[in-house]
């Protein structure tokens, strides 16, 4: 690595040589924050405090987990600042007891940008895979988790670094990491046994997650209650946090499905199939006759957790800034 030129001021080396990691390092602020749109604002600020203390870094060879330490730091720094807003807000942990939680806003990720990664580096007895680690169930549960738990569960059990190397990533100990460690895998043990994290067996191919979202839409659309239900799981889960929508069960998904919004109304939709954190979603749009008659306007991303034929939760994001991330057009 020929870093003595960008400690001289080269900027475009110092592009050359992080552009590298931009990928992995985002990825690893997604997990971190559970936000695409958070993790582009940790990425660009990791960089921005890499360039501005490149001439202190001088073993190329810890290059990369000098990255992953600024970024760590960095979405630890917000997350820390979002813990002191007014607005927490008290949410359901264990399906019981409403208790405090930290304030995060959960999207999806785009496969198209999960391909340009390759499998994790490091450690080969990491427990989380590539595909688990990125499963939207995975990433909301790692939010609830303290801070340095959550950190060296990722450092360590996701990107694959050694304990020595997340002590030293995080200003610890190897026994401090170890106990978080310890702990956190403790904490998502219960999230498996409560079966809220599974390990999935299906949709492996585009061609077979476009197939199933066309069910699912065609159903949908002709409001059948009988198509649904082969398509749905008994225990699945439909939630849109941002709307105050939770549903549990079959019987609710498919009744809330079959009812809303009429179906006299349902021909003023468009969809896109996509693919979402390793699972088959849909790109929602619906006709705007206010401005243009023919205009379908970008409404919400859909992503439907499969295992094996049938869905096992719905996540809802009703949020028009995701389809540009997804290389979607925001109108039709």
């Amino acid at each position: 690595m020929n870093s003595a030129a960008a400690q001289a001021g080269d900027h475009d080396t110092f592009e050359r040589l992080t552009a590298p990691y931009a990928r992995e390092i985002h990825l690893h602020c997604y997990r971190m924050l559970g936000s695409f749109h958070d993790a582009e604002d940790a990425v660009q600020e990791t960089f921005v405090r890499a360039w501005r203390y490149f001439a202190s870094q001088r073993d190329n060879a810890s290059f990369r987990a000098w990255l992953y330490r600024i970024a760590t730091n960095v979405c630890l720094r917000q997350r820390a600042q979002r813990a002191n807003d007014p607005l927490m807000r008290r949410v359901p942990f264990d399906g019981t007891e409403p208790k405090v939680s930290p304030a995060f806003t959960l999207t999806p990720y785009p496969d198209a940008l999960l391909e340009m990664l390759e499998a994790p580096l490091g450690n080969p007895e990491a427990e989380y895979d590539q595909y688990e680690s990125v499963q939207l169930a995975f990433v909301a549960a790692v939010q609830f988790l303290p801070p340095r738990q959550r950190a060296a569960l990722i450092l360590h059990d996701v990107v694959g670094f050694t304990a020595v190397e997340v002590a030293h990533l995080l200003d610890s100990t190897v026994a401090s990491v170890n106990s978080a460690l310890n702990r956190a895998r403790a904490t998502l043990q219960q999230q498996r046994a409560s079966g809220r994290i599974l390990k999935l067996t299906g949709i492996s191919s585009n061609r077979h997650a476009e197939d199933f979202v066309g069910r699912c839409i065609a159903a949908w659309q002709a409001a059948d209650i009988g198509q649904l239900t082969d398509l749905l799981k008994a225990d699945v889960v439909m939630g849109a946090p941002a709307l105050g929508l939770v549903l549990h069960g079959r019987s609710a998904v498919c009744e809330y499905l079959a009812n809303v919004p009429p179906v006299e109304d349902r021909e003023t939709f468009r969809f896109i199939a996509t693919r979402a954190n390793r699972q088959p979603a849909v790109a929602v749009y619906r006709l705007d006759e206010r401005f243009q008659p023919t205009t379908y306007r970008a409404l919400a991303v859909v992503v439907l957790t499969v295992d094996g034929d049938a869905a096992v939760s719905i996540h809802i994001f009703p949020d028009p800034k995701l389809m540009p991330v997804f290389g979607l057009p925001t109108q039709l």
